[in-house]
C-alpha cells in the first residue's frame, strides 16, 4: 500500500529559482530511491521552512529513505527535521482532485 511521507526542516533558503537550480542533481537523484513514486517539493521564504511530500510504495521503503534523508540534511547542519508518514484515503483523495495519486 503506497506511504506519505512529511518532510519539512527550518531553513534560510536557498527558495524559488535558486532552490530549483541548486537542488537540481538532488531531485534527479530522487528518483533513484528503492519505493519512490512522486516528489512536490514544498518551499516557504516567508516562515524560513522548506520540504516536501513524497509518495512510495510502501511504509518501509518510506521509512528507509526518511532516516537516510535526515541523516543527509543533517551533515548540512540543519536541525529539527520533522518527518512522518501518512496513509493515503484514496477514494476520497480522488473526489477532492487527486487524480495524479498512484495506486498498486
Amino acid at each position: 500500500m503506497p506511504v506519505l511521507l512529511q518532510v519539512d526542516f527550518p531553513t534560510q533558503g536557498p527558495f524559488s529559482d535558486e532552490m530549483s537550480i541548486a537542488f537540481k542533481e538532488l531531485a534527479e537523484s530522487i528518483n533513484l530511491e528503492k519505493g519512490f513514486l512522486w516528489k512536490i517539493w514544498t518551499e516557504n521564504s516567508q516562515s524560513q521552512e522548506a520540504g516536501g511530500i513524497y509518495l512510495f510504495d510502501n511504509e518501509e521503503n518510506a521509512q528507509n529513505y526518511a532516516k537516510m534523508h535526515t541523516l543527509r540534511l543533517q551533515s548540512f547542519g540543519i536541525k529539527n527535521i520533522r518527518t512522518k508518514c501518512f496513509s493515503v484515503n484514496f477514494p476520497l483523495s480522488k473526489i477532492n482532485q487527486a487524480n495524479f495519486l498512484v495506486k498498486k
